[in-house]
């Protein structure tokens, strides 16, 4: 018995007229999560990176050449405030990792490219947090690994609207 199906034990007999079994899911997938993001960090950690900073750089580098987005855009890919995106870029940028710039075809909006720095730190990072799902993902088998992407893709499509085509 895990922690989840404890933890449903004992709601059921205080609560045996409340349906406990929506927690079998939701709570294994909750702590599952929490599991899984102290494992990506440690990767983000080895860079010099939050998970936060990595998720910008990543949103840059796979936007292809010139690896520029506006802050907005970032903010919408990273779904962060645009505030929260500020204070990340104001990091990366002390960091030297990223720049900001007048947008040439809008003198009023900014620009945020990567820099040299910063495409060598992501290339790394990136490569590094691959072999760690890889690693994580390791106890499941093919089919299993299969059938589990098949069934969040749909649980995930229906409540997530799909993302703006650039």
């Amino acid at each position: 018995m895990d922690r989840v199906a404890q933890i449903q034990a004992e709601w059921a007999r205080e609560r045996p007229d409340v349906d406990v079994s929506p927690q079998g899911v939701i709570g294994r997938l909750h702590r599952l999560a929490g599991h899984l993001t102290e494992q990506l960090v440690v990767v983000y950690r080895r860079h010099g990176l939050g998970e936060g900073e990595f998720d910008v750089l990543a949103t840059l580098r796979r936007s292809g050449p010139p690896f520029s987005r506006a802050p907005g855009e970032l903010a919408a890919h990273t779904m962060v405030t645009t505030g929260a995106m500020s204070k990340r870029l104001d990091r990366l940028e002390r960091d030297g990792l990223v720049r900001r710039t007048r947008d040439d075809g809008d003198g009023r909006g900014r620009v945020v490219s990567l820099t040299d720095a910063g495409r060598r730190v992501v290339d790394a990072a990136f490569a590094d947090h691959m072999a760690n799902e890889a690693r994580l993902l390791t106890d499941l088998d093919p089919a299993d690994r299969a059938a589990l992407e098949g069934i969040l893709t749909r649980w995930l499509a229906r409540v997530e609207p799909p993302p703006a085509q650039r």
